[in-house]
């Protein structure tokens, strides 16, 4: 059965995170559900503007195997402001369901203390002050992974980041079909 992971968007996220995210995992035939505070169209970081498919107070939490947050310095502000969110990402922790970040939204899961102690992450690098005194080891790396907490750092990594959740998510052999089909280099 495939795996149902949630997305949410606040105003000012970054396109290419959740757009590519969402993308490279239906194509592996994952459901995604994007979800936002409201029905409203949701403007994001370069000023597109998007209509997710439910709100937060909509969200059954039991129904899905996965959170990512995408990054984009206002809408990780936002996701950091909103309590719904908050509350979300404490049952998926709770759960011990695979939880998400790339850019500057690991500092959303380092302020509720989801990345705490010496857990290492990554994240875009200007963002440590985001979650100033709070927990976790900053690697730099690309993406990083530790139990269930996956992370990476910017638009750049985003197809790289979406292509290991589907992998971890429905296995190489969808993952590299995928990979094929999108015609990216090598490296990635």
């Amino acid at each position: 059965m495939a795996k149902k992971v949630l997305i949410p968007l606040c105003p000012g996220f970054e396109e290419m995170e959740a757009i590519i995210l969402i993308d490279v995992l239906r194509r592996g035939n994952v459901e995604v559900v994007s979800a936002s505070k409201t029905k409203e169209p949701v403007v994001a970081s370069r000023n597109t503007i998007h209509i997710s498919d439910t709100t937060f107070s909509e969200i059954n939490v039991d129904e899905f195997d996965a959170i990512v947050l995408p990054g984009g310095m206002n809408g990780t502000k936002n996701l950091m402001a909103d309590t719904e969110i908050q509350k979300i990402l404490s049952i998926f922790h709770s759960s011990k369901k695979h939880i998400g970040a790339i850019c500057a939204a690991p500092a959303v899961l380092r302020k509720w203390d989801i990345i705490s102690g010496d857990d290492p992450y990554t994240a875009f690098p200007s963002t440590e002050d985001l979650a100033k005194g709070k927990g976790g080891r900053y690697t730099g790396n690309r993406i990083e992974s530790f139990h269930n907490i996956h992370t990476s750092v910017g638009p750049g990594s985003a197809f790289a980041f979406a292509l290991y959740l589907l992998e971890l998510f429905e296995g190489k052999e969808v993952m590299e079909r995928v990979k094929q089909g999108l015609q990216l280099p090598q490296s990635e």
